[in-house]
């Protein structure tokens, strides 16, 4: 105990600064001084202990209106080394060390800031001893970011960690993404995991984009505009908001958007809501269609004397919905009159900060000019393209602070004539004008003119934005992870100000990827070998029943021959042939859910008949269905992907197949005992601003967990899922 002490002291002594003469690698980067030769063996940890002084101690001066206690991240870190390592550490609260446990303490006096010299809140130091482990955060969120860089040390070490002390602290207060969730909706679910991704690689920050609409050409009649996609994104039943939001089951209810923000917050990132107006905003406009601008109705008339008191309804309705100290209200490519714009804008950024005490932020539009009755100074400017506004000399060096999400880093969802489909990682790693890495600072990657100082106290951070310009059905949920899965971690390294190289970057992701908590949004499952699951003819011969329910057929336990033990159930009749019968009174179950890219799902079926008038769900699972509408097609995300030409013959046993093959889906039907196979590709056409469809790539996770007679009824003679596409 006494070496222990000796270490604890040592540890508060040093938070005051470091030099390094090492770094670890990992995403962040973090500086580190070994002190000895070894590692600690995380399997010898036996408990998280929270410093008495501090168990419930809160950071207040970050962006979050509900930041969890130290005591409150400790429970989330120790279910995390259970989810990695299937640790079991007790919780509880001590005013010391003890040997073989993880301390977790607050700095009495601030010892990290951020690259403007304001002190963070963000900052951590560890030391890793052969008697256990310390964190000191400069509050509980920097104790938080200091567990993400033990489990990320320990997974590239193989479960140990090496012996010694770090201090680290980021560059910027803001980082993170912003995610388009008005053009393509989004399960709450996703983007909680979408959180503990980010989180991961201490990113704090998700933008959620919720009210938008796609383009509205000025080739589209007044009735084209209004029937064009748009959405609202929040659903309340207050009298004052009724119609605005038109799709219940696509929509956030407050329980559910105060169920995201409190999920994402336990895991250090705060929801920045963006309700956007007066431009992008036919959703308000097809609520209330004399609110518009007679020549584009996508655009608020400010002059109209119901436009401004209908969005402090609107916002009066949902401040309360939003535990953050800064809310988005949009003012994005408003292309009428600057006065009347720069008129909006003040007042609402008035009627926010007394109604809800917060403050707003827009994207940058009309910069500030001598004429004009400018925005107030303390509305801070989202920068994204330069022929919008100058962020240095229009915006920071007129006292405006900054958000850098400069387009350069855009993602468009799946198709665009402008935007890649995923984050550009080589610029990230060369984003400097003079080579060297991006930072938040640099808002212009070729004219180091146009960036402010690294020091510059008007630059917030930065967070990059994905759009779903052209609607919801151009993806699947999941694809927003994959144009994201290496922009999140390459930009985040950037964004804390690590040094992580270009050359470093994809080993130690690909180390990373498979162990990062409280996400499954790749819907990997873990197999022994390629073959995941099998249910077959002696499956359906060697069962076992599990229950009896009375006047009902017997349950049956279904095994799995791939030895991975996902055995299923049934309440579903043998047949001589030792087949399942399938019927609309029985289902078929297993204990998975869905599988993401890289797999062959066969199913061995028989259709006997199809519901005349009906589509048929052959398969479910929680991301997708396999069906009969009548061609074979695939629903996901709440869009159906048909194929042209692929059905099934009724009365005919055949092996249907679908083969995820990187970015595509494809079917395949084969006879059974036949030479003849069909196959297609699933295919999402995408319709482009009115004037033309473009069709594209489709990824669909292939569905798991049940199959039942709905719309259709026949037998079932297996059912395998392989990792790989045959």
């Amino acid at each position: 105990m006494a070496c222990l002490r000796l270490n604890y002291l040592f540890a508060v002594a040093i938070l005051g600064s470091v030099v390094s003469s090492a770094r670890l690698i990992g995403i962040p980067t973090l500086p580190f001084n070994a002190s000895a030769v070894g590692q600690y063996p995380v399997s010898a940890i036996k408990s998280i202990l929270v410093d008495r002084a501090f168990a419930n101690h809160v950071d207040q001066s970050g962006e979050t209106l509900i930041p969890p206690t130290l005591r409150d991240f400790a429970g989330t870190f120790a279910s995390d080394l259970h989810d990695i390592w299937r640790l079991d550490v007790s919780v509880s609260v001590a005013s010391e060390p003890e040997p073989h446990a993880i301390y977790l303490s607050i700095a009495k006096t601030p010892f990290s800031r951020y690259a403007n010299g304001v002190a963070s809140p963000e900052g951590y130091a560890f030391e890793v001893t052969t008697s256990g482990i310390i964190v000191h955060g400069a509050s509980p969120l920097g104790v938080w970011w200091g567990t993400r860089s033990l489990i990320q040390q320990a997974i590239l070490s193989n479960g140990s960690l090496p012996l010694g002390k770090s201090v680290d602290s980021p560059g910027w207060k803001t980082r993170g993404m912003m995610l388009d969730a008005a053009r393509h909706y989004y399960p709450p679910e996703f983007v909680i995991e979408l959180c503990s991704y980010m989180s991961f690689f201490k990113q704090n920050t998700l933008q959620l984009h919720l009210s938008d609409n796609l383009y509205n050409s000025p080739r589209y009649t007044r009735e084209q505009s209004l029937s064009l996609y748009a959405r609202f994104r929040l659903w309340s039943d207050a009298p004052g908001v009724e119609g605005l939001a038109r799709y219940k089951n696509e929509s956030y209810t407050k329980n559910q958007f105060k169920s995201i923000q409190s999920e994402c917050v336990a895991r250090g990132v705060t929801i920045i809501p963006e309700l956007e107006a007066p431009g992008h905003a036919l959703p308000i406009v097809q609520w209330k269609p004399e609110l518009g601008l007679a020549d584009d109705l996508s655009l608020l008339n400010i002059s109209h004397p119901d436009t401004i008191p209908t969005m402090k309804t609107i916002w009066s309705t949902f401040l309360s919905w939003f535990d953050s100290k800064t809310v988005h209200i949009g003012a994005d490519e408003y292309t009428a009159g600057v006065t009347e714009y720069n008129r909006f804008v003040n007042e609402m950024a008035e009627f926010i900060r007394i109604n809800g005490s917060k403050s707003i932020r827009i994207w940058g539009t009309f910069p500030p000019k001598p004429e004009y009755d400018n925005i107030t100074t303390d509305v801070s400017i989202q920068h994204w393209e330069f022929f919008e506004d100058n962020p240095l000399f229009d915006y920071i060096k007129n006292n405006y602070s900054v958000v850098n999400s400069d387009d350069i880093y855009y993602v468009v969802n799946k198709y665009s004539q402008s935007y890649p489909p995923a984050v550009n990682i080589a610029k990230t790693f060369h984003g400097n004008p003079g080579g060297g890495p991006w930072q938040p600072y640099i808002f212009d990657t070729n004219n180091a003119t146009n960036n402010p100082d690294r020091a510059n106290k008007h630059v917030l951070g930065a967070i990059t934005p994905l759009w779903n310009d052209f609607g919801p059905n151009a993806t699947v949920y999941s694809e927003t992870y994959y144009a994201w899965r290496e922009g999140i971690p390459a930009l985040a390294d950037k964004q804390w100000g690590g040094d992580l190289r270009e050359d470093e970057f994809e080993g130690v992701l690909e180390a990373l990827q498979d162990y990062i908590p409280g996400q499954n949004l790749a819907r990997s499952i873990p197999s022994k070998s390629s073959e995941i699951v099998h249910y077959g003819e002696t499956s359906f011969t060697d069962v076992d029943v599990i229950s009896e329910n009375i006047a009902k057929d017997k349950n049956m336990m279904i095994r799995d021959l791939s030895g991975n033990k996902y055995h299923a159930t049934t309440d579903c009749p043998r047949t001589p042939r030792n087949t399942l019968l399938v019927n609309t009174s029985c289902a078929f179950k297993t204990p998975l859910q869905s599988k993401g890219r890289e797999y062959t799902l066969s199913m061995i079926v028989y259709v006997d008949a199809v519901a005349a008038g009906r589509d048929a769900t052959l398969i479910s699972g929680a991301d997708s269905a396999l069906m009969l509408t009548p061609t074979v097609s695939l629903f996901a995300s709440g869009n159906y992907y048909r194929l042209v030409n692929v059905t099934l013959p009724v009365k005919t046993w055949v092996e249907l197949s679908i083969i995820a093959k990187g970015n595509q889906t494809f079917a395949r039907v084969v006879e059974m005992g036949g030479k003849d196979v069909i196959e297609e590709e699933f295919r999402a056409v995408v319709g482009v601003n009115g004037m033309f469809l473009v069709d594209a790539e489709i990824a669909v996770e292939a569905p798991l967990a049940e199959i039942r007679g709905e719309g259709w009824e026949g037998e079932i003679g297996g059912l395998m899922l392989r990792s790989v596409a045959e």
